[in-house]
């Protein structure tokens, strides 16, 4: 019987650890992306935490240090592959799409799209296995709530 109990706490934590992981994954990428343009401020990092709060459900505190945390690894980041794996291992082709979606508005947050963003959300697609049709369609969305948006008269 105590046996069985740990067990069940072990599985408990073990998937706390994986959701953490993954809300971790997310943010790096979503900072990677705002760092590929030439300015990141408050704005972007607002957005991010805006995105992260609304994905996963966290508070504006957790946000925040979420993206602390995050912004360290992405200062030593070498490689996307151990972000792109935790996404592709535990979120289903609609939440990576999602994810998709989520790059695509950090990087249209000032409106233009760099080359350099561009081909960050094309690799990221690629490793989390989301088509280029999916990415396509993604960015569409994306365009024609934000950049339509700013063109609507207000």
């Amino acid at each position: 019987m105590f046996d069985r109990l740990m067990n069940f706490l072990n599985r408990q934590d073990s998937h706390a650890g994986q959701s953490e992981d993954l809300r971790a994954s997310v943010a790096v990428l979503l900072l990677e992306a705002a760092h590929r343009s030439d300015h990141f401020g408050p704005d972007d990092r607002a957005l991010i935490e805006r995105l992260l709060a609304e994905r996963f459900g966290l508070s504006k505190e957790q946000c925040a240090q979420l993206v602390a945390a995050s912004e360290a690894k992405v200062e030593q980041l070498v490689q996307l592959q151990p972000y792109t794996h935790t996404i592709f291992t535990h979120m289903t082709t609609e939440e990576r799409i999602q994810v998709i979606e989520m790059l695509w508005e950090v990087v249209y947050a000032d409106g233009v799209l760099d080359p350099e963003e561009d081909m960050l959300i094309r690799r990221v697609g690629g490793l989390i296995d989301v088509t280029d049709r999916d990415r396509v369609l993604a960015r569409q969305r994306v365009v024609a709530r934000t950049i339509g948006a700013r063109a609507a008269p207000k």
